[in-house]
């Protein structure tokens, strides 16, 4: 039995609450909750001993060390524009049993072992070469977010437990995209863990920033066809427990994508400061806003200067999903 189950990381959450007597009350039963509401209130909101209203550091239920997620976290550099210049990656379906939560272990389907799997990265223009190798215990594929010939697409070309393919095709459009396994059950195959971003930078260079990779996803820990914890780059409270380090007035990039199964929309806001989203990374429309929302397949580029210093939270604006998983803290500094 998983050590902390589903009601178990809710309640750990419980400082989540925007108002703290909510966070004390969560958890007790009817009658004491009746009683409770029935006492004056107001003293609770000046408590020095309520903290804060969210979890930080060690009070984060969060797996690993602080560098676990950095490959993750942080894309690989973007190259110059140079027209058939090859770029080559390897990825390998492998079945891995991955811990979420503390003591909630997961068995997943992973490309490299990870959830999400790497980060692909390539310039306009760039031929793009994949070698995928299944390792795993059932048929899959990588199917690619772009434009490329149909025979490349990751729906005709199923791989065997055992088998490889090479993927190969001129990257493009610029702009953020995904890569999934497109087997059949294809939410079985998604749900499991199977995708990943994949970034094509335009042939005129963005701006320089500090980039970061967010993927959103859920684990449906039960098999009930409904996930139990949220996460982003696939663990839960991790960038909670190790805020990502980031300066005052510097453009910090994040490039965000929705993999989540079974729920159809997820969502990103940031506390106490406002972005620039560019939907797919592409085109000329920005908006500017704290909160964004995306389906799954949905992604975009946010860029934004912190106008101060401190540590800043960013989290589902699904208060479900912020409570079972999915928020952090950016650390401002100088």
């Amino acid at each position: 039995m998983p050590k902390l189950s589903r009601r178990g990381l809710i309640s750990a959450a419980a400082p989540l609450a925007a108002m703290p007597v909510l966070g004390k009350i969560a958890f007790q039963t009817d009658d004491e909750a009746k009683a409770a509401e029935r006492q004056p209130q107001g003293h609770v909101h000046g408590d020095p001993a309520m903290g804060h209203a969210a979890m930080i550091g060690e009070q984060a239920p969060a797996v690993g060390g602080p560098n676990d997620l950095d490959a993750l976290l942080y894309p690989p550099p973007a190259q110059p524009h140079r027209p058939g210049r090859v770029r080559e990656y390897t990825l390998h379906a492998l079945d891995r049993q991955i811990e979420v939560a503390p003591g909630v272990f997961y068995e997943a389907w992973t490309y490299n072992g990870t959830v999400p799997g790497p980060v692909i990265r390539a310039t306009e223009g760039d031929v793009l070469r994949v070698r995928f190798v299944n390792g795993g215990s059932h048929p899959h594929t990588i199917h690619f977010h772009g434009i490329h010939p149909t025979n490349m697409d990751g729906v005709f070309e199923p791989v065997a437990p055992g088998g490889e393919f090479v993927y190969e095709f001129e990257a493009r459009p610029a702009g953020l995209h995904l890569y999934h396994c497109h087997a059949t059950p294809l939410k079985k195959h998604i749900a499991k863990g199977l995708y990943g971003a994949f970034i094509i930078d335009p042939a005129e260079p963005r701006p320089p920033a500090r980039e970061l990779v967010l993927v959103m996803n859920g684990y449906d820990t039960d098999g009930d066809g409904e996930n139990n914890f949220y996460t982003v780059n696939g663990r839960t409270f991790y960038y909670a427990r190790y805020p990502i380090q980031v300066r005052r007035s510097e453009l910090v990039r994040i490039y965000l994508a929705n993999l989540t199964e079974f729920d159809p929309i997820n969502s990103f806001h940031l506390h106490a400061d406002f972005f620039h989203y560019q939907p797919t990374g592409t085109g000329d429309h920005r908006e500017y806003t704290d909160t964004v929302m995306q389906c799954q397949g949905q992604r975009g580029v946010l860029e934004v200067k912190f106008a101060n210093t401190g540590r800043f939270m960013f989290h589902a604006h699904q208060s479900e999903f912020t409570e079972l998983g999915w928020m952090g803290f950016f650390d401002v500094t100088d």
